[in-house]
């Protein structure tokens, strides 16, 4: 067996606290689930959405500034002996900041995330995700994987609702929004105007039937006459923690035009390079033009192809290679075993499996293919220890295997686990002095 990086171990009289979960009822589900356990759980909250998505008995306000923050959870942890914390996303302002003091305190945390290998799977690793998760990224480790030892996954359908999504964070983000006055300090992460995400979204729904038309027998050209003749790049969300925080860049446009810039110079003539918009910024960001007066400019506009929302998977399958800065459809691009290369921090960016190491400048002529059997190794070890088969808007996964306590001595006595000792903790960032200990 293998330590997992999602292991809780028993919970029985533990004292949990939870902080913002994904909008909805998720983390209250979970505190729930805990309780039925055994634990004893509190969730502090820092606007109505969050109390709103709370139970009565065990919350509590925070309406302090920033400023107090970290002298606020600190002396919560001690004084209620907090166990464990859980949250969700390891790069927002308050969490960094809980994440700090539980580090200094020696308490757990675990954090929650979008799943590496979606659909069926969200992720939850102790430590943190992405760029701060503690998973190796050295291909020696996996290389000695013996396959046998590592269960080939079958998840069940996670029966994700957009419905669901979408009410979610409509009820959340208005409830916020209309009793902002009970929480005069608090700031999120993003934009948190009620309104302007009501605007976005209509015009995300517009925009979809509309491109749904306009991209008519896209998808026939791609397998057909295009199949094995394009790079493809898929586009990130313009405000997401993996471009803020683990890549170096400051903006989408940036990545971009370095990708059109080394495209023109290097890549073979024959070849097109086709960018995808993320589904999540349609209603957001429009980078049509951008891409097209640059590509003009650079003198290759017709080998270039702008799109929205045609099939990923086939866009995928039917490439030549992918370009990303450091998107989970990096893995997906693996898993088509198309060669990948990734110009931010990535936890798949593994050699044998994407093109580390290699300058975009030789990619476009001298990319590989991942190692098939390198990668079904990574896979399955990623998905054993790191994915709950589940979704925050659909089927509630199962806890036991990550509570049972019959399997921790098993697990530890293995010593099959090894951590990415060149990513620091998210507790270690730099943080407002204002804020430190």
């Amino acid at each position: 067996m293998f330590m997992k990086n999602n292991y809780i171990g028993d919970i029985k009289h533990k004292n949990i606290l939870f902080l913002q979960g994904p909008m909805g009822s998720f983390f209250k589900r979970l505190d729930a689930l805990f309780r039925d356990k055994g634990a004893k759980t509190y969730k502090i909250g820092f606007n109505a959405g969050d109390c709103l998505f709370s139970h009565r008995d065990n919350y509590i306000p925070y309406r302090g500034k920033r400023e107090a923050w970290y002298d606020f959870v600190k002396r919560f942890l001690r004084e209620q002996w907090i166990d464990q914390i859980y949250l969700f996303g390891d790069c927002r302002f308050y969490q960094r900041i809980a994440i700090k003091a539980a580090s200094e305190l020696g308490i757990e945390v675990f954090v929650f995330e979008e799943g590496y290998a979606r659909p069926d799977y969200i992720t939850m690793e102790k430590y943190g995700v992405n760029d701060f998760s503690r998973i190796s990224r050295s291909r020696a480790f996996y290389d000695t994987l013996d396959l046998k030892t590592l269960p080939e996954p079958s998840p069940e359908p996670a029966g994700f609702s957009q419905l669901r999504m979408v009410v979610s964070a409509v009820v959340y983000y208005g409830v916020s929004n209309l009793l902002f006055f009970m929480y005069p300090h608090y700031r999120h992460h993003r934009d948190f105007s009620a309104i302007k995400e009501a605007f976005f979204g209509a015009r995300s729904l517009l925009r979809k039937w509309y491109y749904r038309w306009n991209e008519r027998g896209y998808l026939e050209r791609i397998k057909g006459t295009c199949s094995g003749r394009y790079f493809f790049v898929p586009l990130q969300t313009h405000n997401d923690f993996q471009i803020l925080e683990h890549s170096g860049y400051g903006s989408i446009e940036k990545f971009i035009f370095e990708v059109l810039e080394s495209f023109a110079c290097h890549a073979p003539q024959e070849c097109w390079l086709v960018f995808k918009h993320h589904p999540v910024d349609r209603g957001r960001k429009e980078y049509s033009t951008f891409i097209t007066d640059q590509a003009r400019q650079l003198g290759i506009a017709e080998r270039i192809c702008v799109m929205h929302d045609v099939h990923l998977p086939t866009c995928l399958k039917h490439a030549i290679g992918t370009v990303t800065i450091n998107s989970t459809v990096g893995l997906s691009s693996l898993y088509h075993r198309t060669p990948t290369i990734t110009l931010g921090n990535a936890i798949y960016d593994i050699e044998g499996l994407t093109c580390k190491g290699m300058a975009m400048d030789d990619f476009w002529c001298g990319q590989r293919a991942p190692d098939a059997q390198l990668l079904e190794k990574y896979r399955r070890y990623l998905i054993f220890t790191t994915q709950l088969n589940g979704s925050f808007y659909g089927r509630m996964p199962d806890f036991d295997h990550c509570l049972a306590v019959e399997n921790a001595s098993a697990d530890v006595k293995s010593g099959q686990v090894e951590v990415c000792s060149n990513t620091p903790l998210p507790c270690a960032s730099v943080l407002p002095t204002c804020v430190q200990a």
